[in-house]
């Protein structure tokens, strides 16, 4: 099974089926917390709909085309991380991420995007990373800014969450940009 080590404290480790429960009691707890950003709170009602959702994730893992992991900080799941997709054509991905409102604050994620970081330029030989956060998503964008990405503008009405539409912040980095 595939993971990455963040630090000392903090591995993504690839989901499996045998995740979906602690998964789902992850979202579930945070449902009104993690709905203002992500528009697929609402339709997962039930630990069963992670069997069929984590097999397309393991597929997506097996074909090299991106992967979805659980954050686990000092062991419990704090949150997840992925590249949604790769295009190995122009060799880049971007990456997705959430974390439960009791993680937030430590610098979980900012590790955790590190190493995703890493993991793209160093092992997968990629040239660019892509964020794209809700302009008003402070805290998600605050993960961009902070490792060295550049706002490459905005997408206006970017998202339909919700009932309405938002914009949405892009930032970029590529592999020669990065010096952590």
């Amino acid at each position: 099974m595939f993971s990455l080590k963040a630090d000392e404290d903090i591995e993504l480790q690839l989901f499996q089926l045998h995740h979906s429960e602690e998964l789902f009691n992850l979202v579930d707890r945070n449902r009104n917390h993690l709905r203002e950003w992500l528009p697929w709170v609402d339709n997962m009602a039930s630990p069963v709909q992670y069997h069929s959702i984590i097999p397309i994730w393991l597929k997506q893992f097996a074909d090299n085309n991106g992967f979805n992991a659980g954050i686990r900080y000092q062991g419990k799941l704090a949150g997840s991380i992925g590249f949604h997709q790769i295009d190995w054509n122009n060799r880049q991905t971007s990456i997705g991420y959430y974390l439960a409102k009791d993680f937030e604050g430590s610098g979980i994620m900012t590790r955790s995007v590190q190493a995703m970081i890493n993991h793209a330029f160093f092992d997968l030989r990629l040239n660019r990373i892509e964020i794209r956060c809700g302009i008003r998503n402070g805290k998600s964008r605050a993960i961009p800014e902070r490792l060295g990405f550049r706002h490459e503008g905005i997408i206006r009405d970017g998202e339909y969450l919700y009932n309405r539409y938002h914009d949405l912040a892009v930032y970029g980095l590529l592999a020669r940009e990065w010096n952590y």
